[in-house]
């Protein structure tokens, strides 16, 4: 029986519909996804490029600072700035993008 204000019965339809969507979600969390940081990028001719050799120096447009850009699957989802882990370089997120901002941009 339910009252007027929404007896047990809502919080038991309630609470079912959290299980299962917590059931449904849990399938959903072992998916691989590829990760990538993107250090810069610039633009260069062919003719640059054909003469580039051990030593050379590709110039690119971020500055020294800025936040690296956080790619998940090809998506541009968070920024970050590097750091060393164990000697291995990492990045700690400094800034989540919202998904519906993600979304505007893919449209």
């Amino acid at each position: 029986m339910t009252n007027e204000l929404g007896g047990p019965e809502q919080e038991t339809a309630g609470a079912k519909t959290l299980t299962q969507t917590l059931a449904e979600l849990d399938n959903y969390l072992d998916i691989p996804l590829t990760i990538s940081v993107e250090l810069g990028r610039t633009t260069k001719r062919v003719r640059d490029i054909l003469a580039y050799q051990p030593g050379s120096v590709i110039e690119l447009r971020k500055l020294v600072g800025e936040p690296m850009e956080i790619y998940i699957n090809g998506l541009l989802t968070a920024r970050g700035e590097v750091v060393v882990v164990n000697e291995r370089f990492g990045i700690r997120v400094t800034d989540v993008i919202d998904p519906l901002e993600i979304i505007r941009f893919q449209m």
